[in-house]
């Protein structure tokens, strides 16, 4: 009797693929499956399953109660994200009509957020161990950035309050100096921590820290300024981009079919297009609602404003409408010869097409970024969401887009201001001329009836006795 051959293993036929070799990974992953169950890459349409091989059949149950944990988890993430899409909408409203100083609380939050999100996805704990100032140097240089910054907005826009203030002052002239003083401190410790076998590691910190303060902070410092120049300027481009993601996502689960790019492989082109139209005609409604109330459309004058008690300007003439002539064809058509459109209309079409066709690459690119790190979220900061990073890449392009446009085509320049005065007076003038200065353009208060004769005649008193006090 021939001895039988022990450790030997055939190929089964049906493993085999219709030209007899062996299904490769892909013949096996289209052939669907058997009998409800996936196929294994290495078990074939007839090959018995593993409950079957032990004289025992898999419990039917098994698969359905899989499905039904996975939809209670789907369940529960949307329940929470719509509770926290909710609470922020009504937030967000909340402090817009409340007043520009919430909003401006609100965006510091954000950028802080942020900042701390995105630097910790860079971050490597077994190092930052051993050089504990590393963090310690990412939050000096994000409040260093954020002084200058903030400063810079206030000067500019409050010139008639701070350069008035004994206090302020000093802080104001200097502001710069004083920044790069704080800059420069930082940058220097930096270089005194330095520690052998941790150089790439901490270079590699310090400038992720710098494109992070970059994209995230100096970007947020321009939606600041929009807010300063009028609501509208801060809360159209964000509204067009919050309109465009709902519409890119309904369009494209709609009628998506094409791959727009391998970065975000559910976003489609069909929903790209599609979402640009609808952000246009939101935009030309959304504009021509917020156009009636001067709270959206004055610069900000007083801090303490609200919807309620609103604010008063002279209009930009963007928001005023202007007769436009029509083609004769169409002006015999609707038997009118002009059109009356605010220009406003026009500019919010060019923001519109940025927030459908280049805003959505800050989206890609911080695909591209949690690609790079291995990562899902940029953090947790909102449950259902993620990180706050998530689900601002796209605005602060957005927001750096709307200051250029808006100073670019849109803002006044007035030839004269309280605060550019002021400023010339105070940096331009020795404290006798400036005093000349006062007590002239009070006699021509007086010869023009403005102030009374009595108050004339004191501030001149008082002007006098001031000079004899310096002398």
């Amino acid at each position: 009797m021939s001895k039988s051959r022990r450790n030997v293993h055939f190929q089964h036929r049906s493993g085999l693929g219709h030209d007899g070799l062996r299904a490769s990974f892909s013949d096996i992953s289209d052939a669907g499956t058997d009998g409800g169950r996936p196929l294994s890459p290495m078990r074939s349409p007839r090959s018995p399953v593993r409950g079957e091989m032990n004289g025992k059949t898999e419990s039917p149950d098994t698969p359905l109660t899989d499905n039904a944990s996975e939809y209670e988890k789907k369940k529960q993430t949307f329940i929470t994200r719509t509770i926290w899409t909710l609470i922020m909408i009504g937030v967000f409203f909340f402090a817009m009509f409340s007043g520009h100083l919430y909003i401006i609380g609100i965006v510091t939050a954000i950028q802080i957020v942020s900042f701390k999100e995105v630097i910790a996805i860079a971050n490597v704990p077994s190092r930052a161990k051993n050089l504990p100032f590393t963090r310690s140097l990412n939050w000096y240089f994000l409040g260093t950035v954020m002084y200058y910054l903030y400063g810079e907005s206030v000067i500019y826009y409050f010139k008639h309050v701070v350069l008035v203030d004994r206090v302020l002052l000093p802080f104001a002239i200097h502001h710069r100096f004083i920044s790069f003083v704080l800059y420069v401190t930082g940058f220097v410790f930096f270089v005194a921590s330095l520690k052998k076998g941790n150089y790439r590691f901490q270079f590699t910190q310090y400038a992720w820290t710098h494109m992070a303060l970059f994209i995230i902070v100096v970007q947020a410092h321009f939606i600041m300024n929009n807010i300063f120049e009028g609501m509208i300027w801060f809360f159209l481009p964000a509204s067009l981009v919050i309109t465009n993601d709902i519409f890119a996502y309904l369009v494209g689960i709609t009628f998506g079919r094409t791959q727009l790019i391998k970065l975000s492989p559910k976003k489609t082109v069909e929903g790209f297009i599609g979402a640009w139209i609808f952000t246009v005609i939101f935009g030309i409604g959304m504009t021509n609602v917020l156009m009636r109330y001067s709270y959206f459309i004055c610069p900000v004058n007083d801090l303490g404003a609200n919807i309620f008690t609103g604010l008063s300007c002279k209009p930009n003439p963007v928001f005023i409408p202007h007769s436009y002539p029509l083609p004769p064809p169409i002006a015999n058509l609707i038997h009118t010869s002009t059109i009356s459109i605010a220009p406003m209309q026009f500019h919010i079409m060019v923001f519109a097409t940025f927030a459908s066709l280049i805003a959505p690459f800050g989206g890609f690119f911080a695909s591209g970024l949690k690609r790079t790190f291995k990562v899902k979220d940029f953090g947790e900061s909102i449950p259902g969401h993620g990180g706050i990073t998530d689900r601002m890449d796209c605005q602060f392009i957005m927001g750096f887009f709307a200051y250029v446009y808006y100073q670019s085509f849109i803002a006044q320049y007035p030839t004269a201001s309280v605060g550019g005065i002021l400023e010339t007076a105070i940096q331009g003038l020795d404290p006798e001329d400036q005093v000349e200065v006062v007590r002239r353009l009070v006699k021509y208060l007086v010869n023009q009836g403005v102030v009374g004769e009595q108050v004339g005649e004191c501030v001149s008193e008082g002007l006098v006795n001031l000079g004899r006090k310096r002398r």
